[in-house]
Formats: C-alpha cells, sequence, structure tokens
C-alpha cells in the first residue's frame, strides 16, 4: 500500500494521516485512505480533536448525550470532558453528560438495550462519527436517535465530504478541501476498476486489510 503521510495543522496533536491509492470501503471506493487510528485510541491526540470540535456546540447547543459510531467513544469522552468543565448547559437531572455506543443487530441496524435507551429518550444527542463521507453510517445513527426518541442536535466527525446529513450540520476539522483532488466512487461506476488499477487494500472503521 502507498505510504502514509500527515497533513499537519498548528497544533502538532491535530493532523490528518492519509495515503493516496485505491481503496474500497463499505459502501464506496476512494483513492485516498483516511487513518484516524491514532485519534481514536491516543489521549493526546483524541483531546486535540475534541477542543477543536467542541467549538461549535459549546455556546449554543445543548448535549445531553454524545453516541460515538466508529469506535470514537475515547474522543467522545473527550468532548464530554471538555463541554463539562466549561459548565455546559445540559438538560440532564445529574448534570453530566452520558457516553454511549450503537449496537448493530445481524441486519445492520442500530438498537440500545433497556438499560441505555434513557440515556437517548428525550435527550440532545451529538453523533460523533470518525469519518462522513457517503453518509450512511451518521444517517443510520440519526434514524435510531429518532425513533428512540432522542434528539439530533449535531454530527461531528474528524474527515467529512458533507456539510449536512439528512437534514442536520456535519461540523468536521478536515475535508476534501485539505486532499489534493479527493474522490470517492461508487463502487459499480469506478473509475479506477475500469482503469484496470486493482484495489490495495480493503477499509472500515478498524482499519484497513490489504489486498
Amino acid at each position: 500500500m502507498a505510504e502514509l503521510y500527515k497533513i499537519r495543522t498548528k497544533n502538532k496533536n491535530l493532523f490528518l494521516r492519509v495515503a493516496k491509492g485505491h481503496f474500497a470501503t463499505t459502501h464506496s471506493h476512494t483513492n485516498y485512505f483516511i487513518d484516524v487510528t491514532t485519534q481514536k485510541t491516543r489521549l493526546s491526540e483524541a483531546k486535540a480533536v475534541a477542543k477543536e470540535l467542541v467549538s461549535e456546540y459549546i455556546h449554543n447547543t445543548i448535549v445531553d448525550t454524545i453516541l460515538c459510531v466508529d469506535g470514537t467513544e475515547v474522543i467522545g469522552a473527550c468532548i464530554a470532558d471538555e463541554l463539562t468543565k466549561a459548565d455546559f448547559v445540559n438538560m440532564n437531572a445529574h448534570q453530566t453528560i452520558y457516553v454511549i455506543s450503537p449496537e448493530y443487530t445481524a441486519g445492520g441496524q442500530i438498537m440500545f438495550r433497556d438499560n441505555l435507551t434513557p440515556m437517548v429518550a428525550g435527550k440532545h444527542i451529538l453523533v460523533l462519527s470518525a469519518s462522513v463521507t457517503t453518509g450512511k453510517t451518521a444517517q443510520a445513527a440519526i434514524e435510531a436517535v429518532s425513533y428512540y426518541g432522542g434528539r439530533v442536535v449535531g454530527v461531528s466527525a474528524i474527515f467529512a465530504t458533507v456539510d449536512n446529513c439528512d437534514g442536520y450540520p456535519v461540523t468536521s476539522i478536515f475535508n476534501p478541501n485539505n486532499l489534493e483532488n479527493y474522490q470517492s466512487y461508487n463502487s459499480h461506476n469506478c473509475p479506477l476498476c475500469k482503469s484496470g488499477h486493482k484495489i490495495e487494500a480493503l477499509v472500515n472503521s478498524f482499519g484497513y486489510s490489504k489486498l
């Protein structure tokens, strides 16, 4: 696979690690692999991501619960910590922020067990994802929150190609403008495949597997 390199910011702990090539995700093919593994697992980087993302919510958005998809629980906890340190307004009786993860059925639908539904029903929910490209994962989370009686107040991600998902604003740190000629294609109509460019790796929220 092509070598990974960093797109840096002024903050040494805030960057995007990417590689150019031909990659297959669950929903599309793309010419970039975006590796957010360390942002999701290393505390210093998770804190940097959290501080960047909370600026969108700290003054005018109520957040009771952070729903973490794509393995973003560490970042979610850091966001909750940032918001509560700032005496952030929420509607919970305990004046705290819940950080939860979805459970998936065999058919791929999101569900919440009875012990978690009180953290969703009637709550203001921030959906946190590693990336929002096709938007299908975030949309599934939004639909689940609505089904269980919660209210989505926004979607946050490290990288996103859209600024809204299912009518809700998407906040991200990085977007395609940070990448030279970023492209995402329908897997059944991929020009890289048609030109004979072999897929270099299969990619999902856990990382990549070389082919």
